[in-house]
């Protein structure tokens, strides 16, 4: 008899479920997306609603067409978007509006207030993550001043806010269990890494009530059962949650300190684990990756707004491209003397620049610069800003990174992930399993439930390797450029590319 555990990923552009065997193998993998509300002030917004009908939707295929027995399914990890802040009612699970996506800046003002009353240092201090409207707090703060229905709840001690881990656990269990963990409650901004537990002062600090939010569990614990919505004949254990980019660590073996991965999905995070004591740094922030076994473990990360999700810009803004796959055939056809820079500032800039009022900006174009060009130039402003954070966090540590695992979508597109390596000059390894957020949960989840006991990692993932293959003199001159670039359209002083 095998065992099999459900990953399920809850991501920002979709929701995917894949079935792992006893040996970590995909047997069975499928995904909805849903649909991104993006109003004219550029706020972004997700139906919650429509995210968890994706969920059982999806348990429908599988338990439909993924071909192995009911009863070995022992199991399920849950991998969620991470910062994403939602609001139900308490007993009914309804919610009360829109989640409001990481991506969204709409908070900003109320942040600034909180800068201009010297509580940005206090913060970082606490909760290891620069003031930004980027995480939860302001954001669940905005949706407390801005939204009737999350004030009236509000009032009436009827309210559940939080992240989309506890969210989808509510509505999973009916109700039963409104819990999460380490690695979502770290990017909150409510939380004390150090302590481990909700900060009042911090919860006072942005008005938002701390009995609205969850009880914090270590990443690994029995959260709670589903049938999903009597799907299964019986319930599975949620034997491990964790935000996508905690779980992409997890998932590529990231448990030594120094190790670092770059998940490349609609935005990306590079992070790196840094052991079991938190390390402050003024360029990038630092969260908790996971509690497994009463074992902390922290890591040092920086994010960024849009990675895939400036190729999607290419597609369906701009149109000119017709779909992700052809980004880099056309990449390869630019004149490699054109200058073209794009800093894709559409939501500000994220670490480790930390402006919020940034603006996207298109440099260096010549009257020959056509559509090769603007492509190449979108590709490569996603390793420029990874390269940044790694240089930043590198910095920080006093080493040099010598590999750099990616996962994610945009991983398949292979000038992208040999330019990484020349900008960043480091081994760059592409695993053959992209769902790397899903296996990360299902891993941990079958490590609880002791489906993966000897199961190592090295045995389950194969990695394509790139190598730097540009000089020195070419590397050091396309960097000054997006240094340039960057210095245009931030507000932060001295602004420097490591070289």
């Amino acid at each position: 008899m095998s065992n099999y555990v459900i990953g399920i990923d809850q991501s920002t552009q979709e929701t995917k479920a894949l079935l792992f065997d006893d040996l970590g193998n995909i047997v069975y993998k499928q995904s909805r997306s849903h649909a991104q509300l993006i109003n004219k002030d550029g706020w972004v917004s997700h139906d919650l609603d429509e995210i968890y009908q994706n969920v059982i939707l999806l348990m429908n295929d599988l338990v439909q067409h993924a071909g192995v027995p009911l009863q070995e399914i022992v199991g399920v990890g849950l991998s969620v978007q991470r910062e994403t802040a939602a609001a139900w009612a308490k007993g009914t699970g309804k919610s009360l509006t829109k989640a409001i996506v990481w991506q969204d800046d709409r908070a900003v003002d109320i942040v600034e207030q909180l800068q201009r009353a010297g509580l940005a240092e206090a913060v970082k201090a606490k909760t290891g993550l620069t003031l930004s409207p980027y995480f939860t707090a302001a954001k669940l703060s905005w949706m407390l001043s801005n939204v009737p229905a999350v004030k009236s709840a509000a009032q009436q001690h009827n309210l559940c806010m939080g992240t989309m881990d506890s969210w989808l656990l509510y509505r999973l269990t009916h109700g039963k269990q409104f819990k999460t963990e380490p690695s979502n409650a770290s990017r909150t901004q409510l939380l004390d890494i150090h302590s481990v537990q909700w900060d009042q002062q911090l919860c006072d600090a942005f008005g938002v009530p701390i009995d609205a939010l969850a009880s914090i569990e270590q990443s690994n614990a029995l959260f709670g059962e589903t049938d999903f919505d009597g799907i299964f004949p019986k319930p599975l254990p949620i034997h491990c949650m964790l935000g996508d980019s905690q779980a992409a660590l997890y998932g590529q073996g990231c448990e030594s300190v120094g190790d670092v991965k770059a998940t490349i999905g609609t935005g990306s995070s590079v992070m790196m684990n840094i052991g079991d004591q938190p390390v402050q740094s003024n360029d990038v922030v630092t969260s908790i990756g996971w509690k497994i076994n009463g074992r902390m473990t922290y890591v040092a990360e920086g994010n960024i707004n849009y990675a895939g999700a400036v190729i999607r810009w290419l597609v369906h803004d701009l149109k000119l491209i017709d779909s992700a796959n052809q980004a880099e055939s056309l990449a390869r056809q630019a004149v490699p003397e054109d200058q073209t820079c794009l800093v894709p500032a559409f939501s500000g800039l994220g670490a480790p620049y930390w402006d919020s009022r940034a603006k996207a900006t298109l440099t260096g174009m010549t009257r020959t610069t056509g559509r090769p060009e603007v492509v190449r130039a979108a590709l490569n402003s996603i390793a420029f800003q990874i390269n940044d954070i790694l240089t930043a966090i590198d910095e920080k540590l006093g080493i040099k990174t010598q590999i750099l695992k990616v996962d994610g979508g945009v991983t398949a597109n292979g000038y992208l992930m040999q330019f990484q390596s020349d900008m960043s000059d480091v081994i760059v390894d592409v695993p053959d399993i992209e769902e790397l957020s899903a296996f990360g949960v299902a891993y941990c989840a079958g490590r609880a439930l002791t489906v993966y006991g000897n199961l190592k990692l090295n045995t389950v993932l194969r990695y394509h390797e790139y190598h730097r293959s540009m000089d020195s003199t070419r590397r050091q001159a396309i960097l000054t450029q997006w240094r340039q670039a960057i210095a245009q359209v931030c507000q932060v002083q001295n602004v420097e590319a490591t070289v």
